[in-house]
């Protein structure tokens, strides 16, 4: 996997499970399946994983293991197949994974288009008053390769908070560096938000399809809480294990969890008690995945805005600076000349 993961990628994904939503909606075969998009693959470059699937399955085994094996896709798609697959809804979670990187790649193109014009922005005001006015300044006498290297320390850390965010957010981590990165993001007004809400979603979804095909609840619980793409979730779903085991309800467990909002407590509990479990999960999909998708639009959209700011803030705090400076020179030069 590359290190850059680019909207392009997360489309050809998208299309890759699309296709085999449309195959296995159908009743094609996984195998045959696979065999038809190995011919017009998304990508070039999936032919040869495609074709090793295709292999490893010939061996026996379930397309779950051989995904596993293949180390090909992240940990998020292996576990949502792994319990669509358990529970007989492979289409399903395919069309779960289709509208995930969807959604992902369409935010990742909004923010960066959003972003081209402060960005530009952020470099035409460091050209201006790094290099253009201390050079008029100093009557065309300052070295201009040091005010260059001036300007590229001054933008050196825009460059390196980006090349941090993006290593930061490569799904290829381990579960301790995601369940940090979580944890920080977290913090962040609107994302924040909007990440928890979408895992909770993506929860709800597998629960329910684990559900109705007859998985026991608690190991439906434990799947479907990796299958969630939560690092912090499926940490908390694991520490319920022993008061489960002694015969304490999902729903007890759900309602003590800080995790959980009140309104999914409450809908999970009522959907316990009065058998329609499986209604309440749908329920609980929708509302959190149109919520959550709200909020990341929101912060796409916020983003430039905040950077808008930030720039005119410093475009003013310079215009201020310059005209005190040359106010100074002409106040110095009056009481020199009166003198």
């Amino acid at each position: 996997m590359s290190l850059i993961v680019s909207p392009q990628q997360f489309t050809r994904r998208a299309e890759l499970y699309h296709q085999l939503n449309q195959f296995t909606s159908a009743g094609i075969p996984i195998v045959r399946a696979l065999e038809q998009i190995k011919r017009n693959p998304p990508a070039a470059s999936y032919r040869e994983p495609l074709q090793r699937l295709i292999d490893e399955i010939g061996k026996g085994a379930t397309l779950a293991e051989s995904l596993q094996s293949l180390d090909w896709l992240p940990e998020f798609d292996l576990a949502l197949i792994g319990a669509g697959e358990k529970s007989g809804r492979l289409d399903a979670c395919f069309r779960t994974l289709t509208d995930y990187y969807n959604d992902r790649a369409r935010v990742i193109r909004q923010v960066i288009s959003q972003l081209i014009y402060p960005v530009v922005l952020i470099h035409f005001v460091v050209f201006v008053f790094v290099i253009v006015l201390p050079f008029a300044r100093s009557q065309f006498n300052a070295s201009l390769p040091l005010l260059f290297a001036e300007a590229a320390l001054l933008l050196s850390p825009l460059y390196g908070a980006g090349a941090v965010l993006v290593y930061a957010t490569q799904s290829k981590h381990g579960e301790k560096w995601r369940a940090l990165v979580e944890s920080v993001l977290r913090l962040v007004p609107l994302l924040g938000k909007a990440r928890h809400y979408l895992a909770l979603s993506r929860l709800a979804s597998a629960l329910e399809a684990l559900i109705s095909a007859g998985v026991n609840i608690f190991e439906a619980w434990d799947l479907a809480a990796t299958a969630s793409g939560s690092a912090a979730l499926r940490r908390e779903v694991t520490a319920w294990k022993p008061q489960l085991a002694a015969g304490q309800m999902p729903s007890e467990a759900v309602q003590q969890c800080p995790f959980f909002p009140e309104t999914f407590a409450n809908l999970y509990a009522s959907g316990e008690i009065s058998g329609k479990l499986d209604e309440s999960l749908l329920n609980l999909n929708r509302l959190y995945h149109e919520d959550g998708t709200r909020k990341l639009n929101n912060f796409a959209a916020l983003m430039p805005r905040l950077i808008y700011f930030l720039v005119a803030l410093v475009i003013a705090y310079e215009v201020i600076q310059f005209y005190t400076g040359r106010l100074q020179e002409i106040n110095d030069a009056s009481q020199q000349l009166f003198r």
